[in-house]
Formats: C-alpha cells, sequence, structure tokens
C-alpha cells in the first residue's frame, strides 16, 4: 500500500514537473512574444513603417545612446525559430531575463546594437519562457534582427562555442580578446548549456552586414507569411 501511494505521489511530482518545463514556458514564451509584438509597434511611432526597404544599407549605421538600468530599448528577430520576437532590456539582472514583458538581457558592458565592438545579449535556455532553448539550432547564415526606434541591424550568424561560466571574455569587445580595440560589428548570444543545467555555456557569434531604417523586406516576407 505504502509503495502504492509513492508510486502515486512520484507521477504528480512528475507530473508537475513537467508542467513547470514544458507548459509553463509555452505559456510564459507566449507572453514575451505579445509583449514584443506590442513593443515592436511602439518603436515604430505614429509615423508609417514605410516600405520595406529592399536592401540593407551598408555605410555607418546610426547608434542610439545607452538606455537606463532595466529598460527595453530593442526587440530581436530570429526567423530561424518561427514567429520569434522578444524584447531587450538593459543590464542582465533576473528583473530583465525573468520578466514577461522583457525576456532578453543586454551586457550593459557590450556595445549597442550597429555599433562598432561586441552588441551582447543573454537569455534563458529554458524556464521563464525559454527564448533560447533552440539557439543551438542556427545554421551558418541564419539572420538576426535588431529593432530599435527608427531603425533595423542584420546580422548573420557565424560560428559557436561552448565555454565555462568563468569565460566571460566571449562579451568583450573582440570576443575571447580583452583589451583588443575592436574594428568589427559583432553580435554575440549567450544561454546555458546543456538544457535544464548551468554547468557550462552555449555562445554564438554573429556579424554585422548591414542596416535600414524600416523593416527589411525578406523579414517582412517573413513576418507576413508567419
Amino acid at each position: 500500500m505504502l509503495g502504492e501511494l509513492l508510486v502515486t505521489v512520484g507521477v504528480l511530482v512528475l507530473g508537475f514537473v513537467g508542467w513547470q518545463v514544458w507548459l509553463s514556458d509555452d505559456i510564459l514564451g507566449s507572453q514575451q512574444q505579445a509583449a514584443a509584438e506590442t513593443f515592436a509597434q511602439s518603436l515604430s511611432g505614429e509615423a508609417p513603417a514605410g516600405e520595406p526597404a529592399a536592401e540593407l544599407r551598408t555605410d555607418e549605421p546610426p547608434v542610439s545612446a545607452a538606455p537606463g538600468d532595466r529598460e527595453a530599448f530593442a526587440v530581436v528577430y530570429i526567423p530561424r525559430f518561427g514567429d520569434f520576437q522578444r524584447v531587450v532590456g538593459q543590464g542582465t539582472s533576473r528583473f530583465v531575463l525573468d520578466s514577461l514583458d522583457l525576456g532578453l538581457a543586454h551586457y550593459d558592458t557590450s556595445a549597442m546594437p550597429g555599433e562598432t565592438g561586441n552588441f551582447a545579449i543573454a537569455g534563458h535556455r529554458n524556464g521563464q519562457g525559454g527564448p533560447f532553448t533552440r539557439l543551438d539550432e542556427l545554421v551558418v547564415g541564419d539572420r538576426i534582427y535588431v529593432q530599435t526606434s527608427g531603425v533595423w541591424y542584420v546580422y548573420e550568424y557565424r560560428d559557436s562555442e561552448y565555454v565555462e561560466p568563468t569565460q566571460v571574455d566571449v562579451v568583450a569587445p573582440v570576443p575571447n580578446q580583452p583589451g583588443v580595440a575592436p574594428t568589427d560589428r559583432i553580435m554575440t548570444m549567450t544561454t546555458c548549456h546543456p538544457e535544464w543545467s548551468a554547468a557550462t555555456r552555449l555562445i554564438t557569434y554573429s556579424v554585422f552586414v548591414g542596416w535600414s531604417e524600416t523593416m527589411p523586406a525578406e523579414l517582412a516576407a517573413i513576418q507576413g507569411g508567419a
């Protein structure tokens, strides 16, 4: 009888954990997605969005001043993950990482989007919406779009690595080369690895390929078909 009771309790516990693991991430992720869609509209302001940009500009991009702590300032789109939009907040505090209105956290000592150097952001692999659960699925050439107020920045994924949690130089202005002055524009995304563990970190690197004042046409086509 006691054995049957323990089995029943175990099943209930596993069921609860399963809800926490999968269902709650789906629910919280949907809330973060909805928040990102609303914030993206606010970034466009009341002015018409304009025609999607057919070609990216490759001249010097405009760069916004760093926002205040915990302030939302950008939306990241990653088509590889489907209809994926998440708000980026300033700073890597739990307030930002765990927020249902944000989801991605900007390392406040790193570059701003489009700026020479390393624009570095972090997100949970699992839990609190798990924005970076699928970060290991990126394929070379995949594009990542970053929308700020009036400007869109486009990066292309190039490489990834797995590092110890203490290897903080991955978010240096030149990744893994502390003290070296940057000449390129890099985007680094970090998350925990493996899933459901903080043993190591998964780091992805993308390079800047251009910018526009309206949504890039290629993203507009994807969004329209989402």
